[in-house]
């Protein structure tokens, strides 16, 4: 398996609206697209992107402390949270959106290392509750289908297969349970 990018981390929410609403409004993000099950919100529509399905409530953070979103200047990008309850930590700013969620700016020039996106694990005990608020982890590879051939291979349980109109997805389950998709975008992936 060769991840090229974090592609997108997906949440289970019971509204959607908030959160989208905030990202939009306060942060440079826009809505890449939503149907009835699911808000698709980022910067762009190929990475770094937040996916809100929405799911009965409340939910609980689980193995997500928080999702921390590259800037290229933290003060301007502090600018847009005037009201907001902001914790300054470790160089990035964090706060809390809705639901549970929260977010954190960081800043670090553009640049690409596995897409500029880090995943970070920290000891502890998340628990194993029965609504998680992270439904996924999502990077992109080049080829889904050598993804599954590699993932059974290593042993590794697949949890799903999907075959949507953009993009071909393996998802597998990971560390704490927390579920990772490995996604190829088709040759006619069309998202703004």
């Amino acid at each position: 398996m060769r991840p090229k990018i974090l592609d997108h981390v997906a949440l289970w929410v019971a509204d959607r609206d908030p959160i989208t609403d905030f990202v939009t409004e306060r942060l440079t993000m826009h809505v890449i697209e939503k149907t009835d099950k699911f808000t698709l919100v980022g910067t762009n529509a190929r990475r770094g992107k937040l996916t809100l399905f929405d799911a009965e409530g409340p939910r609980e953070r689980g193995a997500l402390k928080h999702i921390a979103l590259r800037v290229n200047d933290l003060e301007e990008a502090l600018g847009g949270l005037d009201g907001v309850d902001v914790a300054r930590e470790n160089g990035g700013a964090y706060f809390d959106v809705h639901e549970g969620l929260r977010l954190g700016l960081v800043e670090a020039e553009t640049r690409v290392e596995v897409g500029g996106a880090f995943v970070e694990f920290h000891p502890g005990e998340p628990g194993d509750p029965e609504r998680p608020l992270l439904n996924h982890l999502a990077v992109l590879v080049d080829s889904a289908d050598e993804t599954l051939e590699d993932a059974k291979q290593a042993g590794m349980e697949v949890a799903d297969v999907v075959d949507a109109a953009n993009t071909l997805a393996v998802f597998v389950w990971g560390p704490e349970r927390v579920k990772i998709e490995y996604v190829e975008q088709k040759p006619t992936f069309a998202l703004k």
